[in-house]
Parts: C-alpha cells; sequence; structure tokens
C-alpha cells in the first residue's frame, strides 16, 4: 500500500512538472501563449450582440461580422502602458507593444431559454528592439475579464429596459379607450 501511495505521489510531481516545464517552454520558443475566456449569457442574440459591440465601441474595428459571430479590434498600440507596468520590474523597456481583441459570439440554449457564449481573447505583442520582431506575450486576462463583466452589465441593462418598456405599453394599451 505504501508503495502504491509513493507511486502515485510520485507520478502526481512529474505530470505537474513536466506541464510547468512545457508551458515554459513554448513561451521560449515564442509560441501561442494566448488564453481565452468565455461566459454564457441568458439572453437573445441581437442583445448580446449589440452589448459587445458597445463594450469595444472605443477601439477601431477591423472585423465586424454578425453573421458568424465574429468581432476583432485592430491592433492598438499600448507601449507607453507596457512601460509603464513593467517598470517597477527588471524587464527592460519595449521599443513597441500592440494588442486586439478577438470577441466570438454563439447561439444556443441552456435550461430551454436563449443563450449566447461569448468567447474573448486578447492578442499581446512585444518588441524590445527593431531587429527582434514581435513575439506574443501572455495576456494577464484582466482586460479581458473586465469585457466580459461589461457586456454582461449592458445586456442586463438592455433586458431590464425592455421589460419596462413592454410593460409600460402593456398598460398604456389597457388603459387607452380607443384600444377597448
Amino acid at each position: 500500500m505504501k508503495t502504491l501511495v509513493k507511486v502515485w505521489c510520485l507520478s502526481v510531481i512529474a505530470v505537474v512538472g513536466l506541464s510547468s516545464c512545457m508551458s515554459a517552454y513554448i513561451k521560449s520558443v515564442g509560441g501561442d501563449t494566448d488564453r481565452m475566456f468565455s461566459k454564457i449569457y441568458v439572453s437573445d442574440y441581437p442583445i448580446a450582440w449589440d452589448a459587445a459591440v458597445e463594450a469595444l465601441k472605443a477601439s477601431p474595428m477591423e472585423v465586424v461580422n454578425r453573421e458568424n459571430g465574429m468581432l476583432q479590434t485592430k491592433w492598438i498600440d499600448n507601449t507607453a502602458e507596457r512601460n509603464l507596468i513593467d517598470s517597477a520590474g527588471s524587464v527592460s523597456n519595449y521599443t513597441k507593444a500592440q494588442y486586439r481583441f478577438r470577441v466570438t459570439m454563439a447561439k444556443g440554449s441552456f435550461e430551454n431559454k436563449n443563450s449566447v457564449r461569448m468567447t474573448v481573447q486578447k492578442e499581446q505583442q512585444i518588441q524590445r528592439d527593431v531587429l527582434e520582431g514581435w513575439r506574443n506575450q501572455e495576456s494577464d486576462g484582466i482586460q479581458e475579464r473586465s469585457l466580459i463583466y461589461r457586456v454582461g452589465k449592458l445586456i442586463e441593462f438592455r433586458t431590464r429596459t425592455e421589460k419596462i418598456e413592454s410593460k409600460k405599453i402593456k398598460q398604456e394599451l389597457e388603459t387607452d379607450p380607443l384600444m377597448n
């Protein structure tokens, strides 16, 4: 029994060690380090789509395809922000830094209600000097989570507004003497 526990512990340590080594290797060779964040909203697709477009309205858009559920911003320069954030560490300043968002939306059903699954991916690239070229850098996930939160709040606001407006119209129709 003790040997079985030892074998199990060693295998767990090996798996954890190899996975962290593999992710470090992928980062060192400039591999894909982008993470995706997603959320399912119980909402109609048009409401969710409009909320996502409004949440990204400050960013210049490159792709806006409602039929395929795809939004993509143009590359946005954030060199000053990256240099400010990383100035506290031992990392040297970047010559250039840029990012863009990719948002995909898909219609679905959740507990017999219309739903929309939204996936957000931020691609962050840095360039330390002119000769190096662009390198992918993993995002911290803050902006992606903020975008998902913002879209959720916009959906909530629009849904409440629609309910209030439909209730108001219904009351007006019931009290209108011409409709009776």
